[in-house]
């Protein structure tokens, strides 16, 4: 018997199988398999080997006394070397089965093996990957995901695609492809920026969206449009954003809303139940106004309650002049009804208040009223601030916020995006510590006739909610000249677990009202025609009514898997500095590329 264990020879043992499909059926057959060394155990003779492919893993045995060759080589190889073996399936001895493997009750005793590559000690145990610091798991991205759990998030994905691409396909859609390389239109995250070479000092711009392409495809008689879409924002990131991203994009004629929410719908419960997730339909529904109002954010998580109270109008009429005073002037007084929250002592409300008075949150303070349970359904108050507030007082709050001995009521008082922005992340943090969300829970609802516009403090001037071509409610497009913050949309999202899934809405088809937009944005009729010409001109060809909506796909992964970073479920990732550690890229250029481009460098300050 001849083996083959020279890195130098081809490949000669053709697969037959893999690893973790074998199981005691298989007995007695010959198989070839091919894959990485798990481990290796060596018990002063006998040698073990756990073969491991993508499908799962298989003991081989190498006894000196049946085929010391095999033997000589299993002794050779370690961790990650890759190798492939022919043998015979057998049983495993009674008693050292292993139930945790499909495969736990049967081994092989290799006839012959080939090593067809080494590995150098590893940068990292596999088995250790989670303890590693993200950089360093980054750069050798392609052993992170020999674990089977991370290739379970890339498998996840696959089966989403196919999912959502029969789907899609079944009702009609279209998969059409748009351009990567188009016009930059600064509206929004900033736009990646291409030089030309051919167009000197001309740039195009990697697309945010597909957004215009897919309006054009309605104005061109598509009627249905889909695709998995590659987009790119130069913005800052976080654990569920990257510089590059996929979007399920979708665009449908002679539609209204109820059609996009229908099919939208359909496809999220494909999409779930691809890989194992049953969902009920339709959906609940929210107004917009609604969930920030109760829950402080445009996604509410909807999987516990302590949905936020108005103060507003008790405070202004109350002695506590740090909160009368917010309450006079145009702000919001608000609280959360943290139960059992009687129990924090003074220091844990100090932390508290060092939690949402970081810069990121912004509040200013946190104040608090303890009623700390003494039995028998009474309870005794402690807070610094009750010595603002009469009896009488004490008891309509108690009344407003449903108090229960045990209960705490956080307050924060401010201008009202603050006010909800802080109070919407403390009841998130608080409900995570005290293990108040199920994990298998899952909660689906669409915000629905969100504000057209928001207004951006920093540049003194109102800026698109979702982006300038959602259409208006009826009523509200004269509003688009008079009162720019009253005008509602035909806009929709759709938030799974306190997460945006996707959004989308119905879009404007008719020249003057997409105009009175611009106006709105302060965007000039002759900034107007040189970034949005060309639509404007199809608004005026013949455009039907539209609309659609965009599904981030790497979200939409992330929550199926259960992780908490979408960077787990994509296969080659940037960091959080939109570097990716594999290639290091972004990196330098050579002069003769700078040279054809036109380009020349300037050092940042």
């Amino acid at each position: 018997m001849e083996t083959v264990s020279k890195v130098e020879q081809n490949f000669r043992l053709t697969r037959t199988h893999l690893c973790g499909t074998l199981v005691e059926a298989n007995v007695n057959q010959e198989v070839v398999l091919a894959g990485w060394v798990d481990t290796r155990r060596d018990l002063g003779g006998i040698v073990f080997l756990e073969l491991r492919d993508h499908k799962g893993q298989i003991q081989l045995v190498a006894d000196p006394d049946k085929n010391p060759d095999v033997h000589r080589i299993f002794q050779q190889v370690r961790a990650e070397y890759v190798i492939a073996i022919k043998g015979v399936v057998s049983v495993r001895p009674d008693g050292s089965e292993n139930t945790s493997l499909k495969s736990g009750a049967i081994e092989i005793y290799p006839s012959e093996v080939e090593i067809l590559n080494e590995s150098k000690v590893l940068p990292f145990p596999l088995d250790k990957v989670e303890e590693v610091n993200e950089d360093l798991r980054l750069r050798y991205r392609y052993l992170e995901l020999r674990q089977e759990h991370k290739r379970k998030h890339l498998e996840n994905r696959h089966k989403v695609v196919h999912a959502v691409r029969n789907y899609l396909s079944d009702e009609g859609f279209l998969e059409i492809e748009t351009p990567i390389l188009s016009k930059s239109t600064p509206e929004g995250a900033r736009d990646y920026l291409v030089p030309s070479r051919v167009h000197p000092n001309n740039f195009y711009a990697l697309p945010q969206s597909p957004q215009i392409y897919k309006q054009l495809l309605m104005m061109s008689g598509v009627n249905r449009y889909y695709q998995i879409a590659r987009c790119f924002r130069d913005e800052d990131l976080r654990a569920d954003r990257q510089p590059e991203f996929t979007q399920v994009d979708i665009e449908m004629s002679f539609i209204n809303q109820e059609h996009v929410i229908t099919v939208t719908e359909g496809l999220i419960k494909k999409a779930f139940a691809a890989v194992g997730v049953e969902v009920e339909t339709p959906f609940p529904r929210i107004e917009y106004d609604d969930a920030i109002n109760r829950f402080g954010s445009d996604a509410p998580d909807l999987r516990f309650g302590m949905e936020l109270i108005d103060f507003t109008e008790f405070m202004s009429k109350s002695e506590f002049q740090a909160f009368a005073s917010v309450a006079n002037s145009g702000g919001l007084v608000k609280a959360i009804n943290y139960k059992g929250g009687a129990k924090l002592s003074r220091k844990d409300f100090d932390d508290l208040k060092d939690f949402v008075t970081t810069k990121e949150m912004g509040a200013k303070g946190l104040a608090w009223i303890a009623f700390k349970d003494i039995g028998e359904g009474k309870f005794e108050i402690s807070s610094p601030i009750a010595k603002f507030f009469t009896e009488e007082q004490m008891q309509e709050l108690q009344a407003k916020a449903e108090i229960e001995p045990g209960d705490a009521l956080l307050f924060v008082a401010d201008k009202a995006k603050i006010v909800h922005y802080v109070l919407a992340k403390l009841r998130i943090f608080l409900a995570k510590k005290d293990g108040l969300i199920d994990p298998k829970d899952r909660k689906l609802v669409w915000v629905v006739n969100f504000p057209m516009f928001e207004y951006d403090e920093r540049y003194n001037r109102y800026k698109a909610n979702h982006h300038p071509f959602t259409l208006p409610h009826n009523q509200d497009v004269d509003k688009l000249e008079t009162d720019p913050a009253a005008v509602k949309t035909y806009a929709y999202d759709i938030v799974f677990n306190g997460i945006e899934l996707g959004g989308g809405s119905i879009r404007v088809h008719n020249k003057k009202v997409q105009e009175k937009i611009f106006k709105a944005l302060n965007i000039d009729d002759e900034t107007a025609q040189e970034r949005f010409g060309f639509l404007l001109e199809a608004l005026e060809l013949g455009a039907p009514p539209h609309g659609g909506i965009a599904l981030g796909l790497d979200r939409f992964i992330m929550l199926l898997s259960n992780t908490d970073s979408i960077r787990d479920v994509i296969a080659f990732p940037k960091n959080q500095s939109a570097f990716c550690q594999l290639t290091s890229a972004p990196s330098s250029v050579d002069q003769e590329q700078l040279d054809e481009l036109y380009l020349s460098l300037v050092e940042p300050e």
